[in-house]
């Protein structure tokens, strides 16, 4: 554990001291179903899910997690605490002594600052090889973002659920207007000519060809850059490859009364031709507008890396440390990755790491909302890898990518290299201002 890690958990555990044990817990009570305590029963699996969000209400965990657990281990008991503000957070738990066995996150955003950084982190290639468990049948791209952890190659958790993206398209439009269809597989530049046909002022209505948020698309970008240094505590974005995705997405806005709304518009007002949104919004879009007569088609890739779907957005599953159980844990995240659990997950819209035919053929089964979309869109092509791990003991830092677009190219009219360059120069000074706010944190406490 780094000093500036125990000198912040010294200091969280002094305060939950002062204020009471458990204080954090009580200010936003965990139901007596599922409070955790300091000592659990040898036969009880204690699982903290951040991501995804849906399993803030619980009766969502126990349809697609709980309730098969408990058949597939009946003699086990499973507690599940989901993350909250205030009361449920990191810090929360572990000033109360209440470490997961299992924990549930966002893997770009939050395994090193709050998995890694809070020494969380446990190695499970051990019991991979114990319980001869195939990480090969799962998604290549997934498996590589795990790996991607660390420069070591140590693997700290297995994929759970990758909230990936699709092209949605508003059929009306496209008849309105007689341009065909878009297909799966489509390049940008194809779809950009579709964008220049689509986007017309009739009245007082402006039909808008294509919408994409921006910081998904730079974040999960398809040629796999990263917007941090591989060597060096700093950002990188002074390079051809983030020039070239940038002026990608920004001939879209360029077109004359094109300029971007939110994606979340394309229910809605129903002005949107295309739109690139994470695939759950099948879901969302045809409950704020039953109307709506859209469909799917798999996401535009870049013409040298053709049929590309964007790197992993991905939520995995973490054993701890810190836990008593991690054979049982182990076991339990073996059983979610099974075939049978994971057709479960996809007939209920999950996009799961096995990608097998008969995962494909489940997807969205249990969904009205998705009954007569071409869901096989969703698996069309190749996730793009993650990019390689970063050296030892660097930073993580979440570049706001989409502030290149918003404000500095949208209000601006920065051109691209100056908004790289910009956002580039604040990451690195947000970066050195983190560590000089650590190392300040470190003297105090030696003080």
């Amino acid at each position: 554990m780094n000093k500036y890690v125990k000198s912040t958990l010294f200091i969280v555990a002094l305060l939950t001291l002062i204020t009471g044990c458990e204080s954090g817990l009580e200010s936003n009570p965990v139901t007596t179903a599922n409070k955790p305590t300091n000592k659990s029963p040898e036969n009880e699996l204690f699982i903290y899910t951040v991501w995804p969000s849906f399993y803030a209400k619980e009766e969502n965990f126990d349809k697609q997690i709980g309730q098969f657990l408990k058949k597939k281990f009946p003699d086990m008991t499973i507690k599940h605490v989901h993350w909250d503000n205030p009361g449920r957070q990191y810090q929360d738990l572990i000033a109360a002594g209440t470490i997961p066995d299992i924990i549930l996150d966002n893997t770009r955003m939050n395994a090193q600052r709050y998995i890694i950084d809070n020494d969380l982190q446990y190695d499970i290639s051990d019991l991979i090889k114990k319980y001869n468990f195939d990480t090969n049948q799962l998604n290549p791209a997934h498996m590589a973002q795990m790996r991607n952890m660390t420069p070591d190659g140590k693997l700290y958790g297995l994929p759970f659920n990758n909230n990936d993206f699709v092209l949605f398209y508003n059929k009306d439009i496209f008849d309105k207007f007689g341009v065909d269809y878009p297909k799966d597989g489509m390049t940008y530049d194809e779809a950009y000519e579709l964008a220049k046909k689509l986007t017309r002022v009739e009245g007082e209505i402006t039909y808008k060809g294509y919408s994409q948020n921006p910081g998904h698309y730079m974040n999960y970008n398809q040629l796999s850059v990263s917007p941090l240094s591989q060597t060096e505590d700093k950002a990188s974005l002074n390079t051809p490859e983030w020039k070239k995705i940038v002026d990608n997405l920004r001939r879209f806005y360029d077109i004359p009364a094109n300029q971007f709304d939110t994606v979340e518009t394309f229910a809605t007002k129903g002005n949107i031709a295309m739109a690139v949104a994470t695939v759950d919004h099948i879901v969302s879009f045809h409950e704020q507008n039953k109307n709506l007569n859209f469909d799917v088609v798999s996401a535009p890739s870049f013409s040298d890396v053709p049929d590309t779907r964007y790197q992993p957005n991905l939520y995995a599953m973490y054993i701890t440390k810190q836990s008593t159980k991690k054979d049982q844990a182990f076991q339990v995240m073996a059983a979610i990755l099974s075939e049978e659990h994971q057709v479960d997950l996809a007939k209920e819209g999950v996009i799961v790491p096995l990608e097998s035919k008969a995962v494909q053929e489940a997807f969205g089964q249990n969904l009205t909302q998705m009954r007569g979309k071409n869901t096989k869109a969703i698996f069309h092509g190749k996730t793009a890898l993650p990019p390689a791990a970063r050296a030892a003991g660097l930073a993580w830092y979440d570049v706001p990518m989409q502030n290149v677009f918003g404000p500095l190219i949208f209000k601006e009219s920065k051109d691209s290299v100056t908004a790289l360059r910009m956002i580039e120069e604040q990451s690195t000074k947000g970066i050195e201002t983190n560590k000089a706010e650590k190392a300040a944190l470190d003297k105090s406490i030696k003080k």
